[in-house]
């Protein structure tokens, strides 16, 4: 059973993103309300950026909700609505914004992963 009020008030609007990720809007605020089981595909970075209450994990619309927007794009797990989002391109470079600016420590490690993962040299198949 989906709860009826968020941190921000009574619900509005629900947004399916992924199982156990909904974002919200309330008559005059919103953000991502993200089950326990599902903050499990986020980062531990990630999740410092939200904060518990009432069983789930929130983030903010301003300047939080784009966390669990870029993690869930990182990982191909969602991507912006055709019907919603026009422009795909300039939509995630607004949430790259957003975050640099409102979330440097998430944008710092998100980008010490990424390139790390660059980094990572090929396995041959061989072994010693």
């Amino acid at each position: 059973m989906q709860p009826e009020f968020s941190p921000w008030g009574q619900i509005d609007e629900e947004v399916y993103i992924c199982p156990g990720i909904i974002l919200v809007s309330t008559p005059s605020h919103g953000g991502a309300r993200v089950t326990r089981e599902a903050a499990m595909l986020l980062s531990p970075a990630a999740r410092k950026c939200g904060f518990r209450e009432g069983g789930y994990l929130w983030f903010e619309e301003d300047c939080c909700e784009q966390v669990v927007l870029r993690e869930l794009m990182d990982r191909n797990l969602w991507t912006p609505p055709p019907d919603r989002i026009k422009d795909p391109v300039a939509f995630e470079a607004a949430i790259d914004r957003v975050l640099q600016t409102c979330q440097p420590d998430y944008w710092a490690a998100r980008e010490k992963v990424r390139n790390q993962q660059t980094r990572k040299p090929a396995r041959t198949g061989r072994t010693r």
